[in-house]
């Protein structure tokens, strides 16, 4: 029994901030779970242990009930028997009342030893299922911290990957930039090219002309 209200007594005075200390660094709430698991069986055991000790003390305090009711009779009998005159059956009697009395006091003192034992074990139980209250609202407490942090960690990752996708697009159109500079290069080019093969054609025609008309300048002189 002692060693029971001492594992009570440790779970009792367990210091919680320590305990949500202890569990927000391991980002778990296993560490809570494992004290709820220590409190839920003590409590248990408490609830068992004050059901046996508190049926010990009724039946003590049962008999010493009904020794004393045999003392009060025995008293009653031997002042009767006093007053007959019958020392020798006074006696006798004044004896057992002596046993009986002693004995009832030993079972008095038994059930206040028993009745005090299930006070105990019940005002533990009751602090303790206090404690289990505190450190359950405890833990629901920091259940629901680590799953906004969770939370906010996941939404963190979810815009590092738009960020990372942006970043992928925007060198696609840079890419994509390059590309069309190139072409509009390239068209431009052509587009030179077409104007000296005009320019040459020009040329070319212009030649052809010339040579028509210094021919005719030829034929009027009689040069051919």
């Amino acid at each position: 029994m002692a060693s029971l209200l001492e594992r009570v007594g440790t779970l009792i005075s367990a210091n919680l901030n320590y305990l949500v200390s202890k569990a927000l660094k391991a980002n778990s709430i296993a560490v809570l779970d494992e004290y709820i698991r220590k409190v839920e069986d003590n409590l248990e055991a408490l609830e068992d242990a004050a059901a046996t000790v508190g049926g010990e003390a009724k039946s003590i305090r049962r008999k010493y009930t009904e020794l004393q009711a045999k003392a009060e009779e025995l008293d009653r009998n031997i002042d009767m028997l006093v007053q007959k005159g019958d020392m020798d059956l006074a006696r006798s009697a004044q004896s057992s009342y002596n046993t009986v009395t002693r004995l009832a006091e030993t079972y008095r003192q038994q059930a206040e030893g028993q009745e005090a034992e299930f006070q105990k074990l019940l005002d533990a139980k009751r602090k303790l299922e206090t404690k289990l209250h505190q450190v359950k609202q405890e833990r629901a407490e920091l259940q629901a911290m680590l799953d906004l942090a969770k939370s906010k960690e996941l939404t963190h990752r979810v815009v590092e990957g738009v960020a990372g996708t942006t970043s992928a697009e925007s060198g696609i159109t840079e890419i994509r930039d390059a590309i069309q500079q190139r072409l509009d290069k390239a068209t431009a080019q052509g587009e030179i090219d077409a104007s000296r093969l005009e320019n040459q054609l020009a040329e070319a025609l212009e030649q052809d002309e010339l040579d028509r008309q210094l021919a005719e300048r030829k034929a009027r002189l009689g040069l051919q």
